[in-house]
């Protein structure tokens, strides 16, 4: 099973930081802190050093009459400490694996200037090897069924000042939706501008099936402490097929939403600084 190359926009110098491929699936109540550990010598080689995180909420995305993305409350067994969100990672750390009760997820994250982005394909490649590493797991040591209930990728880009952007007040020179016009001369000069939108993703038959979520926000980069606009870009949906088949085709219905989405809502000037080839 193949993404292929859709016909997408591309960009020789993308401002791309990170990505991250993720699938939450039905709650497996018998993976604990013990089975993560011996999942752990399935991708040791890769990935030698472990990390604990306190576990990620799930997340249920709602239509209709109910329009947002809430976590479900959980209760764990009295005297009993939640599992953690096991992270495992490379050598240098510019790639990870999440694994808690209803969570699996690859990140590829730019650590150091001289890091590349290694494309959508080869990051999607490793992951559905991993969860398929990870399904075979879940049977081997009779853990539970792995059933995939959302995909969600997500896009993380560093918009430089000085590279096209000058202030965080200058959003329109960055975002097509922003104009930064007024109708009176009021208020004060704009110091700095955040934002958000959302966009429904329909399913085959044109129902409602996820959501594009867009923020772009000021912040100061933790290695530097230079000035970067987050521009985050963000697919979520539910699947129809709870298979890992299923789960990689969102995906990629997903990171087709975000690449032409941060096409079309980033400026032609912008295009010129990352290069646009398509």
């Amino acid at each position: 099973m193949s993404a292929g190359r859709p016909d997408l926009p591309e960009f020789d110098n993308p401002p791309i930081v990170e990505v991250a491929l993720a699938v939450q699936f039905d709650r497996l109540e018998s993976l604990r802190s013990t089975q993560l550990g011996l999942l752990w010598l399935n991708f040791k080689d890769r990935f030698p050093k472990t990390e604990e995180h306190p576990p990620l909420a799930p997340i249920v995305e709602e239509f209709g009459d109910h329009k947002v993305a809430r976590p479900q409350v959980q209760f764990e067994v009295l005297n009993r400490p939640p599992t953690p969100r096991l992270w495992y990672l490379n050598e240098t750390g510019t790639e990870l694996i999440q694994v808690q009760q209803d969570r699996f997820a690859h990140n590829w994250r730019k650590v150091g200037g001289e890091d590349e982005y290694p494309r959508y394909e080869r990051i999607r490649d490793s992951f559905l090897e991993e969860l398929r590493q990870f399904d075979s797991f879940l049977e081997e040591h009779q853990v539970g069924t792995l059933r995939p209930n959302i995909g969600e990728i997500t896009y993380v880009n560093h918009v430089d000042l000085g590279k096209g952007l000058q202030t965080f007040a200058e959003l329109d020179q960055v975002l097509t939706l922003w104009s930064g016009e007024y109708s009176d001369p009021f208020p004060a000069e704009l110091e700095e501008a955040r934002f958000t939108a959302q966009y429904l993703i329909p399913n085959d038959v044109g129902e409602p099936n996820g959501r594009l979520r867009i923020d772009a926000t000021p912040a100061y980069r933790s290695d530097d402490n230079k000035p970067v606009l987050v521009l985050r870009l963000q697919a979520r949906g539910k699947l129809c097929n709870q298979t890992l088949d299923g789960a990689m085709q969102f995906l990629d219905i997903g990171r087709s939403w975000i690449v032409r989405g941060f096409a079309s809502i980033t400026t032609v000037e912008m295009h010129k600084v990352w290069k646009r080839r398509k």
